[in-house]
């Protein structure tokens, strides 16, 4: 009784040792608070030429060459979320390309194209 009681111990012991080591729901604490880990504090995607040109990089296997006709690429800010969208030359009917993308991680969170 004495080496099990002795055992629930040492088993105890080191599930506390660990426990700091593991979040919540089960993430290891080194992958959020390791060395080489880096987050800036205005995002991944800072500014409109950046947001533009993730879109770009999505929409290109995508949609292809016919992007080229919805030059200028606009992104506008909503809240935390980039809304990238093309444009169609004065006096065209139809749809663009549109993306929306968060600011802090870089998410694709939309991709659609318009009629």
């Amino acid at each position: 009784m004495r080496i099990r009681k002795r055992y629930v111990m040492l088993v105890l012991g080191l599930m506390m040792l660990a426990a700091p080591a593991f979040g919540a729901e089960g993430e290891s604490f080194y992958d959020k608070q390791g060395d080489h880990h880096f987050v800036p504090k205005v995002g991944f995607v800072p500014d409109e030429d950046t947001a533009i040109k993730i879109a770009e990089a999505i929409w290109a296997p995508i949609y292809g060459e016919s992007l080229n006709d919805e030059r200028p690429f606009h992104a506008n800010l909503v809240g935390d979320i980039w809304h990238v969208e093309g444009s169609l030359p004065e006096g065209m009917s139809g749809g663009v390309a549109e993306a929306e993308i968060a600011k802090a991680d870089g998410r694709i969170l939309r991709v659609s194209h318009g009629k």
